[in-house]
């Protein structure tokens, strides 16, 4: 998997490509350690991923419980068909703001 950061002042944008499985996700929850402190607004850009896993679907769900509780938002734009049946299976369409 590849990380791209664009840092927006206080909004970074990262944008996945590749597959966010066990063996990617604990990269994917260093960079999000390294750019959100002290930020209110994430957004997870997925149009070029093409897989997620439970593992993944974990950083997800620990990110956005984060950026609720310091007051902030996750936002993941962008979802291929592939990753947003995975959403919809797991109930993540619900938890997530996805645009």
């Amino acid at each position: 998997m590849m990380i791209t950061v664009d840092k927006n002042d206080s909004a970074p944008k990262l944008t996945l490509s590749g597959r966010l499985d066990t063996t990617t996700a604990p990269e994917l929850e260093k960079v999000i350690a390294t750019q959100t402190d002290g930020v209110t607004e994430l957004e997870i850009d997925m149009e070029k991923l093409e897989y997620i896993s439970s593992a993944g679907l974990r950083v997800l769900l620990a990110t956005n419980k984060q950026m609720n509780a310091a007051g902030g938002n996750l936002t993941v734009s962008h979802v291929c068909d592939d990753v947003m049946e995975v959403f919809d299976m797991t109930g993540f369409t619900h938890l997530l703001n996805i645009k």
